[in-house]
């Protein structure tokens, strides 16, 4: 069986730092790792860049892997100083998972609303800001067990928010950063349609652990989901696609609750999924409630014994689901880091 970086950790748990009885991984001091056929690297982050403790703690590494899978295995560790890194933005946050589509009226915020209310089981308000530990925080408003932000809280509803990307993404920055988010599971983020400089701007800020992309079943939509996995998957973002969420797949009338009525065509996100080897999250039909709960500022996720509560139930075990292997098979998402030449 191929090795993955959780092997890796699994063994280098074995290696207590000097003095402690914590291991190396639960000092969180292993990080960056990958694995290549016989090759092993990752990086070992220390308080000063001149510990005693870099060499013997590199050599028990070494000697450690080595002794579990083979002495013909190339390991390369890159000592660094924790004084140079930056500290976490959202240290209380265990996953932040962008939602985002091709194009636009796809159902992306419903389905964000309807995913973070499932997820914890609008009103005229506007959050305020306090002092906490001398800096000024938002204090995001909270309903539904769910805490939220957004740029419209911060303008009067007649006025159309006319932006360019600096000051958008700025303001996308300070909801992050000045948000007095708390410990919390997930944090969704509600991204605007396409790939744009509010993508770019969310992963160089902080560490994506996967992105939903959402779209219909018809072929305009569809075409554009292509695009927005691979801005994702690109090598200089790398953040993993947890799967794909097909909105609008059918309408059942309330009076024949059996018909379905492929009405933006039939499964053309389940058949885009399997044939870029993503998950299908859900298909969430064309539902009244669902469009009346956006309107009335009540999310259709609410009714859990309704159709579409269901659906949003069944959409966030499956989210659930493939944000664990990911976290398994995979190593923590890093922030993106712009080169300037």
């Amino acid at each position: 069986m191929a090795l993955i970086p959780k092997n890796i950790s699994d063994t280098l748990r074995r290696i207590h730092f000097p003095g402690t009885d914590k291991s190396i991984v639960d000092l969180e001091m292993v990080q960056e790792i990958r694995v290549a056929g016989k090759k092993i690297t990752f990086s070992l982050i220390f308080q000063k860049e001149d510990d005693p403790s870099i060499v013997p703690v590199s050599e028990a590494c070494k000697d450690e892997i080595r002794r579990e899978y083979g002495s013909d295995f190339e390991v390369t560790i890159t000592p660094k100083s924790a004084n140079r890194m930056s500290p976490p933005v959202l240290p209380g946050v265990k996953n932040i998972i962008a939602i985002a589509s091709g194009k636009g009226g796809v159902g992306k915020s419903t389905m964000a609303v309807n995913l973070a209310v499932t997820l914890a089981r609008e009103e005229d308000a506007r959050p305020y800001f306090e002092k906490i530990d001398g800096r000024d925080r938002i204090v995001p408003i909270e309903k539904f067990g769910v805490k939220f932000l957004s740029i419209g809280f911060f303008a009067n509803k007649q006025d159309a928010l006319i932006w360019r990307g600096p000051v958008a993404s700025n303001a996308l920055k300070q909801l992050i950063m000045e948000g007095n988010w708390g410990e919390l599971d997930f944090l969704l983020v509600d991204l605007p349609p396409g790939t744009s400089d509010i993508h770019l701007t969310l992963v160089q800020t902080v560490a994506v652990t996967g992105a939903v992309i959402v779209t219909t079943p018809q072929d305009v939509a569809l075409a554009d989901v292509v695009k927005g996995v691979s801005m994702f998957n690109s090598k200089s973002i790398n953040v993993p696609v947890l799967g794909i969420i097909e909105n609008m797949a059918w309408f059942t009338p309330a009076e024949l609750p059996e018909n379905k009525y492929y009405i933006f065509g039939k499964d053309g996100g389940k058949e885009l999924a399997a044939s870029m080897d993503l998950p299908l999250l859900g298909q969430i039909p064309i539902v009244m409630r669902i469009r009346e709960g956006g309107d009335n500022g009540l999310p259709a996720a609410c009714d859990e014994e309704s159709a579409s509560g269901l659906a949003f139930e069944q959409l966030a075990d499956e989210l659930i689901e493939q944000l664990e292997r990911r976290n398994i098979y995979f190593e923590p998402t890093r922030k993106v880091t712009v080169k300037r030449k």
